[in-house]
């Protein structure tokens, strides 16, 4: 019940904060040598590709790389803003990041101690073995996800697992289009594609879990319940993105 109360939380202060206006960075466009080409969104396509959705927005709402100093953000492109597709180089960097950032360990006590004090898997134990068996097994799926899902699917599917900030538009147009986020992602070439990484990558972690949670996690219906919470929680991830930089401009009166 808890968990209701603070998305219900989240959505009502991103309703309030729904003066549309966007940002621009992330570790890789800083690299961009053809920004130019990004700004030309005149008179933009209608097919919906990222070139497509990329208004021009104030420096101040710029995706920072850490949101409040925590959490990080570097898979996050700010509006008007369209770097060349990652490198695998750069696709491991961001997937390192993501999984062994200071904040991660800190997230997965979280979870780990959620998961454990609800007696999510009993099998597990209780006491502090039994939360450090929940906590190694929350950080593996961290990882484990997270090098599937933003290195090796995208290197091998040829997609840019980045979230490209919208910027601009009505509250629940820019919610609906982070959300879809996870099944929709561009390609090397800037066009939409089906997110083969985000769904087979979410899917594919659920399975390797299944070979060190005890045998009470691996029906299919708990597998289920699981690969549909870690495909949620992506999907609000990237409408928290979106709609940061408005939250820290008009709620929090300061630069994102």
């Amino acid at each position: 019940m808890s968990r209701f109360w603070l998305v219900l939380l989240f959505f009502a202060v991103c309703a309030f904060a729904q003066d549309p206006g966007q940002p621009a960075e992330s570790e890789q466009s800083e690299k961009s040598a053809a920004p130019a080409e990004a700004a030309d969104t005149a008179n933009p396509p209608d097919d919906g590709d990222v070139a497509s959705i990329r208004p021009a927005a104030p420096a101040s709402k710029a995706q920072p790389k850490r949101i409040l100093g925590l959490m990080p953000n570097y898979r996050a492109v700010s509006a008007g803003t369209i770097p060349p597709p990652p490198t695998p180089k750069q696709a491991f960097k961001i997937a390192t990041q993501n999984s062994f950032d200071y904040s991660s360990f800190v997230f997965v006590g979280i979870t780990s101690a959620m998961s454990f004090g609800t007696g999510g898997h009993p099998q597990l134990g209780v006491g502090m073995k039994g939360y450090g068996r929940y906590y190694w097994r929350g950080f593996a799926d961290k990882t484990n996800g997270n090098y599937l899902v933003i290195f090796a699917l995208p290197t091998i599917f040829h997609q840019d697992e980045r979230y490209y900030a919208m910027g601009e538009g009505a509250f629940w147009k820019r919610a609906a289009y982070a959300a879809s986020r996870i099944l929709i992602t561009p390609n090397y070439q800037g066009h939409n594609s089906f997110n083969a990484s985000e769904i087979f990558g979410r899917g594919i972690a659920q399975g390797i879990s299944t070979s060190y949670y005890p045998s009470d996690s691996r029906t299919l219906g708990a597998l289920a319940v699981k690969y549909g919470y870690a495909l949620g929680r992506d999907a609000l991830t990237n409408v928290f993105r979106e709609f940061w930089p408005d939250i820290a401009t008009h709620v929090l009166h300061r630069h994102p």
